[in-house]
């Protein structure tokens, strides 16, 4: 087997090379989206995104003989997730590799050997480069195109990285709902009930003409509901303001909700149009000379037949009173109304059991799982 050697990144060549390598290893495969390059060039650029704020990053390429690029890895330092949970994790992302193991060996030896030099006593991921953002290793669904800002890999990932020491922390499924097959009548149902409890509850859209009050709103609730989730990593101001700057292009008011409990916003239901078959038309990822028409006629003109559910969250105060029935509700009949076929709801972590019972209970099904594994980084 030939051998492989490892550098860090260092030279603007270097950074051209670490985002080019997914588009040549992927290059043919039906179901991989491309990302946008100047997306990939911004995450990765600590004077441009608010993650480094708080973060940082080495970023690692293997070499074959040759001189030729064969794997990447990101060696990933969360300043929120250390200042949330004290448990001296240290985090890996952006990780691809040819299929041979030693080249993924060789990038996660390396990887590792930085984030025990400073001072980390775990490791997790992929994440790239939070939890907040795409993040997991795609472990069954490999034949099906992953939805908009979730992540696709090879099958062999899942073996490298139990034979190098990876452990399962947590499974994320992906679930899917059709409109032809939800259990409308049920949702119905609860939400009548819910209704008649608590005649306080009202539920509006969100208001793009309040943008910036709207996306602040949505990043407390969000930070509040998930507080006590597996992982959580609270949004920062900026973080989240970048994110939704991001979206605004694309969201459909129609189908995100905010809930209302005698006029405080108490929770929110994100849906988002699934560009991704739109993204698969610019396979090399380029926007220009070409590619931003292309991209903005294909997501204004073409159909986009189905919708992802990223975000949604109740106020730790009115958890566990089914409030969430509501915008479910309202999300599913508008979908249906503005045209969408059906939609994935993702992720929902493996111990959320009354979401999970709640989604098979509709008759949602898991469509794809994705999993955060994790490895002590002994000394």
């Amino acid at each position: 087997m030939p051998s492989c050697g490892v550098r860090p990144v260092k030279s603007k060549k270097d950074l051209r090379q670490f985002v080019q390598l997914p588009y040549d290893l992927y290059q043919g495969n039906p179901f991989w989206v491309p990302p946008l390059r100047v997306d990939q060039f911004e995450v990765l650029n600590p004077r441009k995104h608010p993650f480094y704020d708080h973060g940082r990053t080495r970023l690692f390429l293997a070499f074959d003989q040759s001189g030729a690029v064969v794997g990447r890895i990101a060696a990933i330092i969360n300043g929120m997730h250390l200042k949330t949970h004290s448990d001296d994790a240290g985090f890996f992302g952006f990780f691809e590799s040819i299929n041979q193991y030693e080249v993924a060996k060789s990038l996660l030896d390396a990887a590792t050997q930085w984030l025990r030099h400073e001072g980390m006593q775990l490791v997790r991921g992929p994440v790239n480069p939070s939890i907040n953002d795409p993040s997991g290793l795609l472990v069954d669904g490999f034949d099906r195109t992953p939805s908009i800002m979730m992540t696709y890999n090879p099958p062999y990932y899942e073996d490298f990285l139990t034979r190098w020491g990876f452990t399962r922390a947590m499974t994320l499924w992906a679930y899917y709902v059709h409109r032809k097959h939800v259990r409308i009548d049920r949702l119905r149902r609860g939400a009548s009930i819910v209704r008649r409890r608590n005649p306080d509850l009202s539920i509006r859209c969100i208001d793009l003409s309040r943008f910036d009050q709207e996306a602040e709103m949505i990043r407390d609730i969000f930070n509040d509901a998930w507080s006590d989730n597996w992982g959580y990593v609270p949004f920062t101001q900026r973080e989240f303001e970048h994110l939704a700057k991001g979206l605004k292009q694309i969201v459909d008011t129609r189908i995100c909700f905010v809930l209302q409990h005698k006029g405080e916003d108490i929770g929110f239901s994100i849906s988002l149009p699934d560009i991704n078959p739109a993204l698969k038309r610019l396979p090399d990822g380029r926007l220009l000379p070409f590619g931003l028409a292309k991209l903005l006629i294909l997501t204004k003109f073409a159909r986009m037949p189905e919708v992802r559910i990223p975000l949604m969250g109740i106020r730790k105060a009115y958890q566990g009173r089914a409030f969430d029935v509501l915008a479910v509700l309202e999300t599913i009949d508008k979908t249906h109304t503005c045209g969408y076929l059906g939609g994935e709801l993702s992720w929902v972590l493996d111990d959320n059991y009354l979401l999970k019972n709640h989604l098979d209970s509709i008759n949602a099904v898991i469509d794809k799982e994705y999993a955060i594994l994790e490895a002590p980084l002994n000394s």
